[in-house]
């Protein structure tokens, strides 16, 4: 006879409700896992997105994501002129908001030369940039539709395509362009302000050919850590390689975010393991007779103990069931981006297998020294 599942049907409506209780604390333990690699995700997708081999900035700075870089326009003849380079293209990165009706958009506006490298890297739906002025390709998360048109600066665009998850580090949704026209959004003036600076003798009028990066890609037969040294070398520019800038943006943007949410899990697990503790060793006190009584009739103590040390796994289990099934459900519903990986998942249900062991340790010990004599009490 297995007595922690006897003792489970007998109170089986109030071990259910403590299970759910318990799963949804676990359901944002693995949630914020969730959220972590969604956040990564997120940073990943932009730089990833051109499918570069190198990434060629500013001198001194660390590349468009983690600091500022400008550079001449015309960088890309003197890269894509290097030994081992096949293709390059010039990008150019800003944050900027729009009004689309009558809600505010966030954009991260991304600047590119169709043609070249930098562009969406898949279409949904529609086309992609082949205009020079006034054509965009907006995600999805925008809420445009192919056709409509959003005023963005001084200049109405026309959305020719969408695509789908591609968002900022920060989760704005991405719109690409044609570099001239990220060109003329970021540094034109309006109207009002170019006549102010034309007054003064500025050349309010004239858009600066200055980009942010440079992307390149590198023969299957040359190094990309070779390239990027002569970039350094002989053109006084800082450049990096694909894995250098991945590394460079999840220390610099999400590094941050990182230890919030693994301080926030850490804390979760805590109290996961505290709330176990504490349900265990009441269940345990509301037993205290019947445990008496086993002992009176000479079960072993391993019984008494595998009594208590099922009823902790199957409350934890149950409970990680419950939250993952949860999370599972809605996290499409979430406003950024969770990635659920199954390795995340099975990694949780190994520490809640642990923490249930060690929860159990203090039902455990009120057990094991219960009297055999309080069962004959009155």
């Amino acid at each position: 006879m297995n007595l922690a599942a006897r003792d489970i049907r007998h109170h089986l409506g109030r071990f259910l409700l403590t299970a759910v209780g318990l799963g949804l604390l676990l359901g944002v333990v693995l949630s914020m896992i969730g959220i972590y690699r969604g956040l990564v995700a997120d940073a990943l997708g932009l730089v990833r997105s051109p499918g570069a081999d190198l990434w060629v900035v500013e001198t001194g700075t660390r590349g468009p994501f983690a600091e500022g870089s400008r550079i001449p326009g015309d960088t890309r003849e003197s890269i894509a002129r290097l030994a081992g380079v096949t293709e390059a293209g010039s990008m150019s990165f800003q944050a900027f908001e729009a009004t689309h009706g009558e809600r505010k958009l966030r954009l991260q506006v991304v600047g590119y030369e169709p043609g070249r490298l930098g562009g969406p890297p898949e279409i949904a739906s529609g086309r992609g940039v082949s205009r020079e002025r006034f054509e965009i390709v907006a995600d999805e998360k925008t809420g445009l539709r192919l056709g409509e048109r959003l005023p963005m600066g001084t200049d109405v665009f026309t959305v020719v395509g969408t695509t789908r998850g591609a968002v900022s580090s920060g989760g704005d949704p991405v719109v690409w362009m044609s570099l001239k026209d990220s060109q003329t959004l970021q540094f034109r003036l309006a109207p009002a302000p170019a006549r102010r600076e034309a007054e003064r003798g500025a050349a309010a009028t004239a858009t600066p050919d200055t980009i942010n990066a440079v992307v390149a890609r590198v023969s299957p037969n040359v190094s990309a850590e070779s390239v990027a040294e002569a970039a350094e070398r002989w053109k006084h520019l800082s450049a990096m390689t694909q894995e250098q800038q991945e590394t460079i943006l999840t220390r610099s943007v999400v590094e941050k975010a990182r230890q919030q949410i693994g301080l926030f899990t850490t804390v979760l697990l805590t109290v996961s393991t505290v709330i176990i503790a504490l349900i265990i060793y009441t269940m345990t006190m509301d037993k205290v007779r019947e445990i008496a009584t086993l002992k009176l009739i000479g079960a072993p103590d391993g019984r008494i103990v595998g009594l208590i040390v099922q009823q902790a796994l199957a409350l934890g289990l149950i409970g990680f069931s419950v939250g993952a099934s949860l999370i599972v459900s809605v996290k499409d519903h979430f406003p950024r981006r969770v990635v659920m990986l199954p390795e995340d998942a099975a990694g949780l249900a190994l520490v809640v297998i642990v923490v249930c062991l060690v929860a159990s340790g203090l039902g455990v010990r009120l057990a094991l020294r219960v009297d055999p004599a309080t069962a004959l009490g009155g």
